[in-house]
């Protein structure tokens, strides 16, 4: 997977900047995202994934979006649970911010059923 471009983090940091406590990490050879320390996207290979759900996921796949993969010595792996954004998505702000809230509430539903009894 090749690294992200200084210029393409940026831009999508500002897209997202009126998230609260929005920051970046390093994950995986890419950038974590998160608010208030909750991980709902992630930048791999110059690609914006957020986190998806059974009831988000088709929106993405109708748009032609795909899965975060990656290849290890014995076979690819899919991770559905982050999906690509879409191109004329990042490109309007107001509307990556819908899809982002969107994917802020998924992981957070996600994170509390994991700390349920």
């Amino acid at each position: 997977m090749t690294a992200n471009s200084a210029s393409f983090n940026t831009f999508i940091l500002e897209q997202l900047q009126a998230i609260p406590a929005l920051r970046s990490k390093p994950f995986f050879g890419g950038m974590g995202v998160t608010t208030h320390g909750l991980q709902f996207a992630m930048l791999m290979g110059n690609t914006l994934y957020l986190v998806v759900d059974n009831i988000t996921r088709p929106t993405y796949e109708a748009l032609g979006s795909v899965c975060f993969s990656y290849q290890t010595a014995k076979k690819t792996v899919n991770v559905k649970k982050y999906f690509s954004v879409p191109a004329h998505i990042i490109e309007e702000q107001d509307e990556l911010m819908i899809w982002a809230r969107t994917s802020i509430q998924i992981a957070t539903q996600a994170n509390q059923r994991k700390i349920e009894p």
